[in-house]
């Protein structure tokens, strides 16, 4: 069975009250099946080949999608759970953004479809690498398990801001936002 993005659509609509953050955590529903749907490397959504051509489609669907245990990502209503491939993460943060300074300063990013996530207890900063090629790969958490990687251009915003911590006895290069020390990389 094919689902499309219409009627998907049609059945959040039916069932969210508050699009902006639908409750994923009480919604179980079994699986309904894969759907052709693809989230490129770049943040393009694409659906049987094309992408998809409506920007308010792609916002609701990032509220409804998940990751779950398995690493796979599903978009769940209180009815339907389908999985979708994502090449790497689903949503992109750019437009970073620092209020305040030292330990006190709060990083802000917004996301490919417009959410503001301010980096913090709620929405953590990690950088890992990738594998083989070892580059960085910053992310900030968003909510059930979707992450956001930061942009390039999101990344130099974010080194501008980077200062020196002891932690451990060791030197640690990283980032202060609502109080909390994000590591970057080492120092020394």
């Amino acid at each position: 069975m094919s689902q499309s993005p219409e009627n998907l659509v049609e059945q959040v609509n039916k069932t969210a009250k508050n699009l902006d953050q639908p409750p994923l955590d009480k919604w179980h529903p079994e699986l309904s099946g894969d759907m052709d749907l693809r989230i490129s490397r770049d943040g393009q959504w694409i659906h049987k080949g094309k992408p998809l051509g409506r920007e308010a489609i792609v916002k609701l669907f990032s509220t409804i999608l998940r990751r779950e245990d398995d690493e796979q990502y599903y978009l769940v209503t209180p009815v339907e759970k389908w999985r979708i491939q994502v090449e790497d993460t689903p949503l992109l943060a750019h437009s970073l953004t620092v209020e305040g300074s030292g330990e006190q300063q709060v990083i802000k990013l917004i996301t490919n479809v417009g959410e503001t996530l301010e980096v913090g207890n709620e929405h953590p900063l990690e950088v890992d690498n990738y594998e083989g090629s070892g580059q960085p790969r910053p992310i900030v958490r968003v909510r059930h398990g979707v992450v956001a990687r930061l942009v390039t251009a999101a990344y130099y915003d974010l080194a501008e801001h980077v200062v020196e911590q002891t932690i451990g006895g060791e030197p640690v290069l990283g980032v202060y936002s609502h109080g909390n020390f994000y590591k970057i990389g080492q120092g020394g």
